[in-house]
């Protein structure tokens, strides 16, 4: 039975009563599904996790983005000149500072306030993604975990850097956090995460450095996302989901590319591997987020049946 303090809440946050107060289970045939809140990209983080109950889905991986505060981009008057290059690099070093500094001081407590909004909508936060690039300062990087300490997770999946990697991991192995890190298609420079041997230097450097493998972006790339998972599943914090076409090709639909996704989740479900696979909607889709990331969600289900 719900108190009045508890409809209460469910009301502030706009959750439906009935799905809101209980764990939302979206394990199927043993596979965890779940999302990166980046496939919610074009809303608020109230309304990322109302679009998660909405589609039963009870995992996440909190994209950074969701958390910070929102730098507000400067408004031109109607036939101001454009800014040159050099205001623009200003403006977004000026925004850099001000995340930065909000990294160093935001109370802990607000970020705890963030895991209780998934508590309270029933879903297991899993992840926290913070892409830690060459421009962190040890304060900001030791900060973010941090950060994850307060959010109550384990695990900081970062598309980050090979060189940056080396500064990382002292602040991993101090705050026993594992640093899942995540890949893209760029076979070009080799000190992006991209190849097998990319990883595997990554993996090298500590037992709290991990694989977040998109299996879009690895396929896309030339390798076999299935190859892979047997050879490491046990370094590989979680999975996205997502397709596309081969050879550095454009994201599709689920379905509609050359990604074995079907072949990937059977994969965990015969093996009852326990990561993780997170749908990340990057595709160009025809609705809106929540409406495809159901589309997706769907698509993993019957894969699973």
């Amino acid at each position: 039975m719900y108190s009045r303090r508890d409809f209460g809440k469910l009301a502030l946050a706009g959750l439906p009563l009935s799905m809101a107060l209980a764990k939302i289970d979206s394990r199927i045939s043993g596979v965890q599904i779940g999302v990166q809140s980046y496939s919610f990209r074009d809303r608020s983080l109230d309304a990322a996790i109302q679009a998660m109950v909405a589609a039963g889905i009870g995992e996440c991986e909190l994209y950074s983005a969701h958390m910070e505060p929102q730098q507000p981009r400067p408004q031109r008057a109607e036939g101001a000149p454009a800014p040159d290059q050099a205001a623009r690099a200003a403006a977004r070093a000026a925004a850099r500072e001000e995340l930065r500094k909000w990294r160093l001081t935001v109370p802990t407590d607000e970020i705890k306030a963030v895991r209780k909004k998934f508590d309270d909508a029933g879903i297991w936060l899993f992840a926290f993604n913070l892409s830690f690039r060459e421009d962190f300062t040890d304060p900001e990087i030791d900060r973010g975990f941090q950060m994850a300490q307060a959010l109550g997770v384990k695990v900081i999946t970062a598309s980050s850097t090979l060189s940056v990697m080396p500064r990382v991991v002292p602040f991993a192995e101090k705050h026993k956090i594992t640093v899942g890190v995540h890949g893209h298609s760029n076979v070009k420079d080799p000190n992006e995460f991209a190849t097998p041997e990319s990883f595997a230097k990554a993996m090298a450097m500590s037992k709290y450095v991990g694989v977040n493998l998109d299996i879009g972006h690895f396929a896309a790339a030339g390798f076999d996302p299935i190859e892979f998972i047997q050879a490491h599943h046990d370094r590989i914090t979680n999975l996205h989901v997502k397709d596309r076409k081969n050879n550095d090709g454009p994201g599709t639909p689920f379905g509609e590319g050359d990604v074995p996704i079907k072949q990937v989740l059977r994969l965990l479900k015969e093996k009852k591997y326990k990561m993780p696979a997170n749908i990340e909607y990057e595709y160009r889709g025809t609705e809106d987020a929540a409406v495809e990331v159901k589309k997706c969600f769907q698509y993993c289900k019957e894969a699973l049946a």
